[in-house]
């Protein structure tokens, strides 16, 4: 089993390995209630995490929310809120964030604002959740406006990473799952990229892979829990990504946009002279390897307009985070519109 520890005003550990569920009893022991989130798929899973509190002395219920990002709405968020009053639930007692991304993005803004504030542990079954959403204390929900944009930080009790909930994963779930991955390569370890290149599907590496990952985001964490600073850099590829799935209205898995965008921010770097040709294609040949798209159409103004309302905008100025080196991210404010072009026809293979 490894362990990452996040540091901050609040500390808390990442357990990634076989069989992390089984510690969540330990995790909140001497919690009187525990109140389970989870999607319809993970019915059997949330049981057995029931269960697992059950025995260790904590009354335990679970609560069905809709699957992926249709459970990050006010709408799901209020009937939750009414579920934790109907169960009683209290300032000492918990939240249990079981799932993929989405589902833990919204039990940890549950927890975040009942009673205001519970603790959460977050239980993450996807590739994506483990390395990503789960991590770093960032809680959301999604709104006509944009991804993320109502939410509140508040950080994990816990991230129990279960690898043996991967087994199951379809692939381009898991693929999807290692764009986060891989960002994590470029803009801090260079270690991901090695091992990436050696075995683009991540099978053989998952658990090193997952622990590298969490540990960049645990560095940038522990400096910036609230986004002012070094923790902006884990948005590489998310400024164009996070436009993209709403465009599509999420149509598109989270780490497929992210693998557009950061190609895209590769491209953008080398309009502005920071990354040689040779960097910003190896960007387009691993991800591709990896089996993620490095080419995407759309409507080029409304992507645009979308991510002036992002939340690493300021007023209506773009600001993108792009490498200055493979491994040195940097922000770049307000780029020339020429570039944004070029970057644009780059990964639509034509004219923007």
């Amino acid at each position: 089993m490894r362990q990452v520890q996040v540091a901050g005003e609040r500390p808390y550990e990442v357990l990634i390995g076989a069989g992390a569920q089984t510690r969540l009893g330990l995790v909140l022991e001497g919690t009187a209630k525990a109140v389970v989130v989870h999607a319809p798929p993970l019915a059997a899973a949330a049981g057995a995490a029931v269960e697992t509190l059950q025995t260790a002395g904590i009354a335990a219920e679970a609560i069905v929310v809709p699957d992926g990002e249709a459970a990050k709405t006010a709408e799901v968020a209020a009937g939750a809120w009414e579920e934790f009053g109907r169960l009683g639930l209290t300032r000492t007692d918990a939240v249990v964030g079981l799932g993929g991304g989405a589902v833990t993005d919204l039990a940890g803004f549950l927890a975040a604002t009942w009673a205001r504030g519970v603790r959460v542990v977050q239980v993450p079954t996807s590739l994506l959740g483990m390395v990503d959403a789960a991590v770093g204390g960032k809680t959301g929900i999604n709104t006509s406006a944009g991804k993320n944009l109502v939410g509140a930080f508040h950080p994990p009790a816990a991230v129990l990473a279960d690898t043996d909930a991967l087994a199951g994963l379809p692939d381009a779930e898991f693929r999807s799952g290692l764009a986060e991955v891989v960002k994590c390569g470029f803009i801090a370890d260079p270690e991901i990229l090695r091992l990436l290149t050696e075995d683009p599907t991540g099978r053989r590496d998952t658990e090193e892979l997952i622990a590298r990952a969490v540990q960049v985001k645990a560095d940038a964490v522990g400096q910036d829990l609230r986004d002012t600073g070094v923790r902006e850099f884990l948005n590489y590829g998310h400024t164009l990504g996070h436009a993209i799935e709403r465009i599509e209205d999420f149509g598109r898995r989270h780490g497929e946009a992210v693998a557009v965008g950061m190609v895209f921010a590769a491209e953008l770097a080398g309009q502005a002279g920071l990354l040689t040709p040779d960097e910003v294609e190896r960007h387009r040949t691993l991800i591709d390897a990896m089996g993620l798209p490095v080419r995407c159409a759309g409507d080029w103004a409304a992507l645009q307009a979308i991510m002036r309302v992002d939340k690493k905008a300021r007023g209506a100025t773009l600001r993108f985070v792009v490498l200055d080196g493979i491994g040195n991210p940097t922000i770049l404010t307000d780029p020339d519109q020429a570039w944004l072009d070029a970057a644009w026809a780059a990964v639509t293979g034509g004219t923007a």
